[in-house]
């Protein structure tokens, strides 16, 4: 292969000679440029010789700054040369596997019936098309190809073989290719690192990330990302720190995935160090690395920043836009939300689709009815964007929330797709909150079966139950559970201070300074009883005694959290919660009560939304 890239080197060179306008193909730095350089080579019959053409068609395909019409001219120039050689259909597989995967196999195809012969470069790109397509029976197809033509022992088509049966979740065949490779490289354990984090396994993509002769940066953001999209979040900032201890300068790919994750756990501290390293390190601030900040920023509770981060970025993106709006709905700014959604449309950009998730949701947090089933209207209406599942479930939660029970069900009831677990799951969370026991039991007999193993179901059925006097419906619950062995998650709450992150359960003992934390909480719970707290046991666990009762609602994890915070930062910093679970109506009771004896301000992140809670009041109104 190396002595027929030398001869096209040199027949190319004595192309230049004779026709010394070809040495313009070097400088060329422009589709507009390209045209002129191809019109002179049809005026002086110079497209006629096929190393000339397959140069001009290699520029087009290997230049992005050419624009993306580029690819399109390649292919002209490809269907005006009578033979094309297998250089030319490389090319076109080569750009088409990206762009438009289908059309690289075209290209494949009608190289084998020119009975053209294909080498190790077809393979590669083909088998990047499978993967782009997550196409598992296409990729077992181009396989066969490869073994056929003998280059299943080559070591760039095996690293794309790994790849791609990484991408398409088949972990079992790419780790049957990397384990026949003789001499796997950078890539190739790069790709069955990413192919274990694809399907969750984080445990061996670790273990084999440790086991690498070398790494490169690739490798680090790989790890680092499989951390992050597996929830692992602490795991990746763990592993950024030995990143940055090695002396390893991360790019901007790394600092999405480590900010992503600081965004999660709600550290702000270290959310704000992982900026300045943006700076120190003069990453750019592009359009993503800047979403994530502003994501980071809304979640951890400082609207504010997100705001000033997202009219500092020199491009903005339809995401970008999304993440703020998604930042006003979680702190239940619904007003915000939809005049910046404004702004959006008039800037010239179409919303998404998760760009009226995020609008939905707000306007169901902020009890704005009318104008969330506006929007919900306008979405196929104005934008052309079919209503998914997920914005049926933000209707169905805006009409619960604000009690509109009846035209809640009803909508549920003559959708025009099926609803499923979710949306039957937002109708008994309004039941709950309506203390509406004639819905919920409707609702609880589709749901259960729905997802027999999901405690939560059970556990709001039963509250509801409780809190109507249906006690006999409540032991019924209790038994089915324990019939299905299905048990509650714990909650937790994580708080961050002098940047670590501090995570608590429910009774928590492991803490090292559990027994001073709980004083703390002693203490606090003596001076908001004065102030008229009396502990509200209808959402603790319902099968236990009132006395137990009390005892567990006082040892909830983000009352554990905030009794650390009370006793570990002063005022006026704010005391910022991340729980993973509904904040239940005594601690919200108690957090209220709490910020106006202490005169602290408490900002508090559950699975749904945020609270703001100051002088005795909360952000979400009791709305929530």
């Amino acid at each position: 292969m190396n002595s027929s890239i030398n001869i096209s080197n040199k027949v190319l060179k004595t192309l230049r000679l004779k026709n010394p306008k070809l040495l313009l193909l070097e400088s060329c730095n422009n589709l507009s440029q390209l045209k002129i350089i191809h019109g002179y080579m049809i005026r002086t019959h110079i497209i006629f010789d096929i190393f000339a053409a397959s140069r001009l068609i290699s520029l087009c395909i290997n230049n992005p700054s050419f624009g993306p019409f580029s690819l399109n001219y390649a292919h002209n120039i490809f269907s005006q040369i009578e033979t094309p050689n297998l250089f030319m259909y490389n090319a076109l597989i080569k750009g088409f596997s990206g762009e438009n995967p289908i059309k690289g196999f075209e290209f494949y195809v009608r190289m084998l019936r020119a009975n053209i012969v294909p080498d190790n470069l077809s393979f590669p790109f083909l088998v990047r098309a499978c993967a782009q397509l997550e196409g598992i029976d296409m990729g077992i197809q181009a396989h066969g190809q490869i073994v056929k033509h003998g280059f299943e022992n080559d070591v760039y088509v095996q690293n794309s073989l790994v790849y791609m049966y990484s991408m398409c979740g088949d972990i079992k065949a790419a780790n049957e290719v990397f384990s026949r490779m003789l001499s796997p490289n950078v890539v190739s354990w790069t790709s069955i690192i990413a192919g274990f984090n694809k399907i969750g396994d984080v445990e061996m993509a670790r273990e084999l990330f440790d086991k690498m002769p070398e790494r490169n940066l690739v490798t680090w953001s790989t790890m680092i990302n499989g951390y992050a999209k597996n929830n692992c979040f602490e795991k990746a900032v763990e592993l950024f720190q030995v990143l940055k201890d090695k002396g390893i300068k991360a790019n901007e790919t790394v600092m999405v995935s480590v900010i992503s994750s600081y965004a999660h756990l709600g550290a702000i501290e270290l959310g704000e160090k992982a900026r300045d390293y943006v700076v120190k390190n003069n990453l750019s601030l592009n359009v993503i690395l800047g979403t994530a900040l502003v994501d980071m920023y809304a979640r951890c509770g400082s609207i504010e920043k997100a705001i000033k981060v997202f009219d500092q970025m020199p491009e903005r993106d339809v995401l970008s836009w999304t993440a703020l709006i998604a930042g006003f709905a979680m702190h239940g700014y619904a007003e915000k939300a939809i005049w910046f959604f404004s702004k959006m449309v008039n800037s010239g950009l179409k919303p998404r689709d998760i760009t009226f998730t995020s609008l939905l949701s707000a306007c169901s947090h902020g009890g704005l009815v009318e104008k969330g089933l506006e929007l919900f209207e306008s979405m196929k209406r104005n934008y052309g964007i079919e209503p998914r599942l997920e914005h049926y479930g933000c209707v169905v939660d805006l009409l619960g929330r604000a009690g509109k029970l009846a035209e809640a069900e009803k909508f549920v009831l003559e959708m025009p797709v099926k609803p499923n677990v979710p949306i039957w799951g937002a109708l008994l969370g309004a039941c709950r909150i309506h203390r509406n026991a004639e819905i919920a039991e409707r609702v609880g007999n589709i749901l259960i079966p729905l997802l027999p193993e999901h405690s939560g179901y059970y556990v709001l059925l039963s509250n509801i139950y409780a809190r109507t006097n249906r006690w006999e419906n409540v032991e019924t619950m209790r038994q089915m559970m324990k019939e299905k062995g299905v048990k509650k998650p714990p909650g937790y709450s994580l708080i961050e201070v002098d940047g670590k992150v501090h995570n608590f359960k429910m009774g928590d003992k492991l803490h090292p300074e559990i027994e001073m934390i709980e004083r703390k909480w002693d203490e606090i719970l003596r001076k908001i009883r004065l102030a008229g707290y009396t502990g509200n046991t209808s959402d603790a666990l319902f099968d236990i005694d009132e006395e137990e009762k009390e005892n567990a609602l006082h040892r909830h994890s983000e009352k554990l959290a905030i009794a650390y915070g009370v006793m570990r930062t002063e005022a006026p910093a704010p005391i910022r919660i991340v729980k993973n679970l509904r904040v239940c109506e005594d601690c919200h009771t108690a957090t209220k009560l709490i910020s106006k004896v202490f005169g602290r301000e408490l900002i508090v992140r559950d699975r749904n939304r945020f609270h703001h809670f100051r002088e005795g009041s909360c952000s979400c109104m009791d709305y929530w």
